[in-house]
């Protein structure tokens, strides 16, 4: 049994404590609180214990904590740091290293934080048996998933995509933008040097904007291949590769609201979707004279970092079959 404790307990780390709770071969020791919301009165609800990050008004919201983040470093076989850009990286020198516990950061950080930037099914075993190691952000999660699927069948030449950004997440009431498209002012945008910190032989160059929008982020890519490709046969290789879901117009999923619907019927846990959905009637293929391929995805920045993270604690206490924890996380989130 994996003993896990959860640093940082906000948009990814309260899905991540959930999916850590949900794996049988795993323990949540508890989440660490540094002042008192909904997110830790719904902890408490859920009989998770609760370790406190210094002074904090825990207790006279009436949560007693059960140490303070210490104590649960000391239970603790491996962290799961879902703090905001920049702590996890101090976390590591301040706490996680002086201890000797392994521990896991999330895209904020930059990859030399760690030296190893992990998406389960392109570089699983990059991240067996190491201390620390960085799940990358929820774009670059997604970018990997499809392009390794389409790298390992047609091999790649090179890939242009642009970001479209949600402007924040849905209960971020202190960011934007409302009312105007904002480009990344960078060229290329961070994501494309990020995807070859897993995917290291693809050349890869990205734009980025963010929009009025809270659901997901939305991907256009023209990927140059070195091998022809027909349309029908991309269809089956995304169906078929883990963690992509195909949509299309006649289910009436065409937009990204009526996609995170879908989930919400489904049942899905806080109604999230981590998969990369790829639209099949978006997908295109030119043949004739290059080998290119186009599609759009979309992404729930809430959810698909989720399962990474389940995944890289295995193979950082070394779980050596990746295909086999995929298959065992991909199980307990109900992914197809």
């Amino acid at each position: 049994m994996i003993k896990v404790g959860l640093v940082g307990y906000g948009t990814i780390g309260k899905r991540v404590a959930d999916a850590v709770a949900m794996q049988k071969d795993m323990k949540l020791i508890g989440v660490t609180a540094h002042s008192y919301s909904f997110n830790t009165e719904v902890a408490k609800q859920k009989g998770y214990r609760i370790f406190a990050v210094g002074e904090t008004d825990l207790k006279s919201n009436g949560i007693k904590p059960d140490g303070d983040i210490n104590n649960m470093l000391e239970e603790a076989d491996i962290i799961v740091d879902a703090t905001p850009k920049d702590i996890g990286r101090d976390n590591i020198e301040r706490l996680y290293r002086p201890k000797k516990i392994k521990a896991i950061v999330q895209g904020g950080e930059k990859h030399k934080t760690t030296s190893t930037s992990f998406v389960a099914q392109c570089n699983y075993n990059e991240a067996l048996n190491k201390d620390y190691a960085r799940i990358v952000s929820c774009n670059t999660t997604g970018l990997c998933r499809t392009l390794d699927a389409v790298n390992k069948r047609y091999g790649i030449t090179s890939v242009h995509a642009t970001m479209i950004r949600r402007g924040a997440d849905p209960w971020d009431i202190y960011h934007g933008p409302i009312n105007a498209i904002v480009p990344v002012l960078e060229m290329p945008s961070h994501h494309g040097p990020d995807v070859q910190t897993v995917l290291h032989n693809v050349e890869i160059f990205t734009t980025a904007l963010s929009v009025p929008s809270t659901l997901m982020h939305l991907h256009t890519l023209t990927v140059d291949l070195k091998k022809k490709a027909n349309m029908n046969d991309v269809v089956e290789l995304f169906k078929n590769s883990t963690r992509i879901r195909v949509v299309r117009n006649a289910e009436h999923l065409r937009s990204t609201a009526e996609i995170m619907e879908f989930a919400r019927d489904m049942g899905r846990l806080r109604g999230d979707m981590p998969e990369i959905c790829v639209w099949e009637e978006a997908i295109g293929v030119i043949s004739n004279t290059h080998n290119k391929l186009l599609y759009m995805q979309a992404v729930h920045q809430e959810s698909d970092v989720v399962p990474e993270n389940i995944d890289c604690i295995r193979a950082m206490t070394g779980f050596k079959d990746g295909e086999k924890s995929i298959q065992m996380t991909n199980k307990s989130f109900g992914i197809k």
